[in-house]
């Protein structure tokens, strides 16, 4: 047995066999495939260009993030560890031109609610509702507006509170999780609705206007100018908010106070407006409930010195939101108190017109100061009769006559040797039918019609029979109040269109002038002074004459 073991264990000789290697125990490759090669090869490529290109994308997105966007990144990080809540600015004051105040402001006290770390139930909803005496569904609906900014802004839940509701609140606090006290300037009105049309109000701004482009620095909730100066004015007026910054932790629990900024605010703006004209003018209309305007201008610079539409606006029912009850009301009433009839009333201009009619005739030479015509009460033209407001007639009158007692049958005349286009020229230089870039919302330019007005409007031809109510002031004329009063100021100083205005100065906070008027001429008569001395003196005539 252990021979055979000694035999078996001993080495064997290799066989002979054609195409293997004598020592098995080592393979060899006897044949290269270049295409497998190459396939190896490319793969090992492939692999490399797209490990180099992830490598790429890493390192391009860190240099993004560090270098390229790391201001921002860090300021956002900052934020997380800093915030703040905004301070409303005082708006800029209201004067009149002998500097005193019209439009000021006063502290109003705002409840609002913050949300980020307290969540609203039943009990909480029902017993604020109580305490600022509102409906559960209007504190509701102002939650809902909410949604989607972030959990610190505050929502004002209500406005304008009484004394005891705000010591109710704070001495309560701890029932009312979230709920605090915001004070913001409200605006005083110090002589009631005066000028209110020309003032305007405010309003909360909406999601239109916070979608528009001049709506940086605003947020949801915020007062807005709606109406008048306060809307026109409204980068003079707002002021810059200011920042109350605090530091909070991860949880967003308030750690400490931080510096913050001061709100600077709004710069000043005096007007051109007396007080004790708008007073006198806005108490006549308001004596026997008339519906119109008054206006009174420095003929010899443009400056609006009262400008009265009545009936004047309630400005008090717009303080934080008018109601839909008291809108409709104003909708609904006839004697419109929402337009402002100083540039948005269209009228016609009557007899008053006929100092168009006369400044065209003397400058056409169709009349001369002696032009005499024979009034008997009525003009007969064509197959119509048109009559004189004195239906016994003015016997014979000369040009200051025809002015002092309006004498239709004088101006039917002058009219019909004018024509209607050579009038219209006249009226539109003098500042009528066309827009008088005063700064007020919506003015209208009014109508001075012309023949191929006509043609164009209606499709008919012009008549000469509508020269002579055009000559007097009917027809289709129309005209603005202020429109008028510019006429009869270029009339009074000499022939001098000024365009309007009503804006004396602005001023910033530390008292600088930023703007001032400055007078600025439209149109000039300077070849109509004497007749435009003889329309004066049947105008004085027409007030201060014995007829």
């Amino acid at each position: 047995m252990k021979n055979l073991r000694k035999q078996n264990r001993k080495r064997q000789p290799d066989q002979d066999i054609s195409g293997w290697p004598r020592d098995i125990g080592t393979p060899r490759i006897t044949h290269i495939n270049d295409g497998e090669l190459d396939f190896y090869r490319r793969r090992a490529m492939y692999s490399s260009v797209v490990l180099v290109f992830f490598f790429v994308i890493l390192i391009t997105r860190l240099w993004y993030l560090q270098i390229q966007q790391g201001e921002e990144y860090t300021k956002l990080a900052k934020n997380n560890r800093v915030r703040y809540l905004e301070i409303a600015a005082p708006r800029g004051n209201i004067l009149d031109r002998k500097g005193r105040e019209i439009v000021t402001n006063r502290p109003s006290f705002n409840v609002v609610w913050v949300r980020e770390k307290n969540r609203v139930d039943d009990a909480l909803i029902k017993k604020t509702a109580a305490i600022l005496d509102i409906e559960i569904s209007e504190l509701l609906a102002r939650t809902r507006k909410m949604v989607g900014t972030p959990g610190h802004i505050p929502i004002r839940l209500a406005e304008e509170l009484s004394w005891d509701q705000v010591a109710y609140i704070e001495n309560n606090r701890m029932e009312l999780p979230g709920i605090k006290i915001e004070v913001i300037p409200q605006r005083v009105y110090h002589y009631g609705n005066l000028a209110s049309h020309i003032i305007g109000y405010l309003g909360e701004i909406n999601p239109k206007e916070l979608s528009s482009t001049d709506s940086e620095g605003y947020r949801s909730g915020d007062m807005i100018g709606k109406m008048g100066l306060e809307k026109l004015r409204e980068k003079d007026l707002r002021g810059e908010k200011g920042r109350h910054y605090m530091e909070v932790n991860a949880l967003g629990f308030e750690q400490r106070n931080l510096k913050g900024l001061e709100p600077l605010p709004g710069n000043d703006v005096q007007l051109t407006i007396d007080v004790d004209l708008q007073q006198a003018a806005e108490e006549l209309m308001m004596k026997d409930d008339k519906s119109g305007a008054v206006v009174a201008i420095e003929v010899n610079t443009g400056r609006l010195l009262m400008l009265a539409s009545s009936p004047v606006l309630e400005l008090d029912k717009f303080l934080g939101g008018i109601s839909v009850k008291n809108w409709k009301e104003m909708l609904t009433n006839p004697h419109h108190p929402l337009i402002n009839k100083i540039v948005q009333g269209q009228y016609p201009p009557a007899s008053t017109y006929k100092i168009v009619t006369a400044i065209a005739g003397l400058a056409e030479g169709v009349i001369t100061p002696d032009s005499s015509v024979y009034c008997p009460g009525h003009y007969r033209f064509g197959n119509r009769t048109y009559g004189c407001w004195k239906k016994t007639g003015h016997g014979a009158v000369n040009l200051k006559r025809a002015m002092s007692e309006s004498c239709d049958v004088y101006f039917y005349q002058v009219g019909q040797r004018l024509g209607v286009n050579r009038i219209a020229g006249y009226a539109t230089r003098l500042g009528l039918g066309r827009k008088t870039g005063v700064e007020m919302e919506h003015e209208k330019s009014g109508l001075i019609p012309t023949s191929d007005w006509k043609m164009k409007r209606y499709k008919r031809a012009w008549q000469e029979g509508e020269t002579l109510s055009i000559a007097i002031g009917q027809g289709f004329n129309l005209v603005t109040p202020l429109q008028l009063a510019l006429m009869t100021a270029t009339v009074a100083n000499g022939g001098t269109l000024y365009q309007p205005g009503m804006i004396e100065t602005v001023r910033d906070p530390d008292g600088h002038i930023i703007e001032q008027f400055q007078p600025t001429v439209l149109d000039r008569f300077d070849d109509q002074g004497s007749n435009l001395e003889i329309i004066k003196e049947g105008l004085i005539e027409a007030v201060n004459g014995r007829r």
